[in-house]
């Protein structure tokens, strides 16, 4: 009898412990929902005018998109689902892949290691500064340099954590913007090297079955005051000798702790080796104040492009422009 109630206080002690050293397993929740009032200051509200970029290219009253994240993350592994609605995210899933168009990000992730994380599914883009996420974004509209990189990537990626100030990103995904699946045979690669908050970025596809080719992209910032901080994104791009260049600085002020204003001066070109291409050009200016009130961001926005070498707007008289004005005033919940 002894033995047998000694054996029991054994397992009973074992299951105890593995009960405390099993990993807790966390889900959570969060997400944003943001709507915006536009109204163009150089053209008519009414002829379907947009700047041409992605998102927020409605006049009047709109919405933005509502997303959800549901995260799971258990002891070295977890996933992650994000699920988008409304324009903005129509615009970033194309409304046809994955589910019709609710999918934003949906993958699986392992901690190897305490310095390498293995990713496998869909994913939202290494390259470029901005996101899809409004919350996450300074300005509320979006850069041509973002809106000309891919939004997402479906594949695997694995993250290298070096030392503190170094790390390194390889991927190998589906073809440019080809979210759910890949007809072709081919696949793209993908690479990033961060070094001391700055990121160098790399991205490599064929070019064919409209592909984007390849491009190189750095994106980083500075803190140069405690309350001043100054953002930067260059990039170029080539498919068999046409593509896209350009760069963008985002200097932002934080005047109090509820209300910062920051400005986004964008180049953005393209450029071709046919004969007498024509390369039009653009200068873009968005100045953006931020104002917190707990999980609401208020936003109001003025933004004027300019291009050279064409003439894709119009004016208020309905006659063609190189240049178009907007005011916005957006507001995002997070939770």
């Amino acid at each position: 009898m002894k033995k047998i109630i000694t054996l029991s206080m054994l397992f009973a002690a074992t299951a105890l412990f593995a009960q405390e050293e099993a990993p807790e397993k966390k889900l959570s929740i969060s997400g944003s929902i943001d709507a915006y009032y536009q109204t163009y200051l150089t053209a008519p509200d009414n002829e379907e005018v947009s700047f041409g970029t992605a998102f927020a290219g409605q006049s009047g009253f709109a919405l933005g998109m509502g997303n959800i994240i549901a995260s799971y993350e258990g002891g070295k592994v977890g996933a992650v689902l994000d699920l988008v609605t409304g324009p903005r995210g129509e615009g970033a899933t194309f409304n046809s892949d994955i589910v019709d168009g609710i999918v934003n990000q949906a993958y699986v992730y392992w901690n190897v290691s305490e310095g390498t994380t293995l990713t496998f599914g869909r994913w939202n883009t290494f390259l470029g500064y901005e996101v899809i996420a409004p919350a996450a974004n300074f300005n509320y509209s979006c850069s041509y340099l973002f809106s000309s990189g891919p939004f997402s990537h479906m594949g695997l990626k694995a993250d290298f954590t070096l030392s503190e100030d170094w790390s390194l990103m390889l991927a190998i995904t589906n073809p440019w913007d080809t979210n759910d699946v890949s007809g072709t045979g081919e696949y793209a690669l993908g690479a990033q090297l961060g070094f001391y908050g700055q990121y160098l970025n790399l991205y490599y596809d064929s070019g064919e079955h409209d592909g984007l080719g390849f491009e190189i992209d750095y994106t980083g910032g500075f803190d140069l005051s405690d309350s001043f901080f100054l953002g930067i994104n260059a990039a170029y791009n080539d498919n068999d000798g046409s593509g896209f260049y350009g760069a963008a600085l985002y200097p932002q002020l934080a005047t109090s702790d509820s209300f910062s204003i920051g400005l986004r001066g964008e180049y953005f070109a393209l450029h071709s080796d046919a004969p007498n291409a024509v390369e039009p050009s653009v200068f873009a200016t968005t100045l953006t104040g931020s104002y917190t009130v707990e999980n609401l961001i208020i936003k109001p926005e003025i933004r004027l492009d300019s291009w050279s070498d064409s003439m894709p707007y119009i004016d208020s008289d309905g006659m063609a422009s190189d240049n178009l004005a907007a005011f916005t005033l957006a507001a995002i919940v997070t939770f």
